[in-house]
């Protein structure tokens, strides 16, 4: 039969045949290697070749058969060929060697290079193909279904089965790194809130709070011209108010429900009758879960206490804010109170400092996971109240103790960590 086809038509039809089996190989590398995410938002901004994609990519399994089969079919139908023109041209010798050469061909021409090609730039080519594999699928789709059944009862025999849970979800870590590898398609301010945001469920209130001893509050026990100091003196909108000490709290003040009283009828009294409920919540509630309690309770802000019901400090709404997005204002008096630069390398820093803040404002990495203040972090590890010179160090920061009160430590000495030190050198 081969001696009644010209040879130039044979090599035609040989090379059409790699071509083909080039597109199948490419087709099958560059739907396999499609962003689902990306791919799924170009299907639903309507782009054709991307839910056709997208509904192939549901069955996974049908689609791989289909481009199996005529790849297989292209791959033997051109073995068949050359072994002719081969014949044809050298006689039984030159077949041997026709299958060597088509071997190198194919494995050039119809699947490294396109491959790479499909892998590099899947969408330029899998969409097209998507276009192509619809209806093709749908008129070969007895001869599919008949070798997926066959395929599967081989796998099912081998102990494989199919769970049926195609789930493409990630978990916030693999989220997080999605986000970090956006690279220049999310500026740095965006990026470090979008991670910020995925960080709320490591956060507590305990680490954003204000401290018990920090607590501005307004005592019902003071005279009314010292109340009146306090809320004329106050930087916040809300105040809770206390009898005798903080943990007897009877109410919030919201300072704007004060313009409804006329100063000269300004009293204990009527200040009781302005209070709101304190709103309490325990301590190492999660940021995320406590961002939601504020939002169905319509509160700013919470009261956080311990298992025996004692204050133990407060958080607002906008201090959760803060961690997303980072400080709304800044006090240069409290930041130049908590850490006043004496160097290129030294900070002299207040240990009632809180750590997260720290890490923030200065980009050290000091640990979080146990105390909340400098403090207690160098305490907790000492074990003892330190006396001042005392050196030690924290994550590769040099610490000196420069003051110390009778049951606290109230300046240190922060260094910059000795291996960005060495690494500027």
């Amino acid at each position: 039969m081969g001696d009644d086809v010209p040879l130039g038509a044979l090599i035609g039809l040989l090379v059409a045949l790699l071509l083909l089996s080039a597109f199948f190989s490419g087709s099958e590398t560059a739907l396999m290697s499609l962003n689902r995410y990306k791919l799924r938002h170009r299907a639903r901004e309507g782009h054709r070749g991307a839910k056709l994609a997208e509904h192939l990519l549901q069955r996974p399994d049908r689609l791989i058969g289909l481009i199996l089969l005529g790849n297989n079919l292209a791959n033997f139908s051109a073995a068949a060929l050359v072994a002719i023109i081969a014949f044809k041209l050298g006689g039984q010798p030159a077949v041997a060697l026709g299958t060597l050469i088509l071997t190198l061909v194919v494995l050039i021409f119809s699947e490294a290079a396109p491959k790479t090609l499909a892998a590099l730039h899947p969408e330029r080519l899998a969409f097209p193909a998507a276009i192509i594999y619809y209806p093709l699928l749908k008129i070969t789709y007895p001869l599919v279904w008949l070798t997926n059944v066959a395929s599967n009862g081989l796998l099912y025999l081998f102990g494989v089965r199919d769970s049926g849970a195609q789930s493409h979800s990630l978990s916030r870590e693999e989220l997080r790194t999605v986000v970090y590898e956006a690279g220049g398609r999310i500026s740095t301010r965006y990026r470090q809130m979008l991670v910020s945001i995925l960080d709320l469920e490591k956060v507590t209130v305990d680490d954003v709070m204000v401290p018990h001893n920090e607590i501005v509050g307004i005592d019902l026990d003071d005279e009314t011209e010292v109340i009146e100091h306090t809320i004329a003196a106050s930087q916040h909108t809300r105040l809770p108010v206390y009898e005798d000490n903080i943990d007897n709290v009877v109410g919030i003040l919201h300072l704007r429900r004060l313009a409804n009283l006329v100063q000269r009828s300004f009293d204990k009294d009527a200040l009781k009758r302005l209070l709101e409920e304190p709103y309490f919540v325990p301590e190492g509630t999660p940021l995320s879960t406590q961002l939601v309690q504020f939002q169905r309770r319509r509160e700013r802000i919470a009261l956080v206490v311990d298992e025996y019901g004692d204050i133990q400090g407060i958080v607002t709404l906008e201090d959760i804010l803060e961690e997303i997005v980072g400080e709304f204002t800044t006090d240069p008096a409290d930041e130049e109170r908590e850490v006043i630069r004496e160097g290129p390398d030294s900070f002299l820093v207040s240990a009632t400092a809180n750590i997260r803040e720290l890490n923030r404002a200065q980009s050290w990495d000091l640990p979080t996971d146990g105390p909340k203040t400098l403090n207690g972090l160098i305490v907790e590890l000492l074990e003892t109240i330190p006396d001042p010179s005392t050196c030690l160090k924290i994550s590769g920061y040099p610490i000196e103790v420069v003051a110390v009160d009778d049951n606290r430590i109230r300046t240190v000495r922060v260094s910059r960590r000795i291996a960005e030190q060495e690494t500027e050198d």
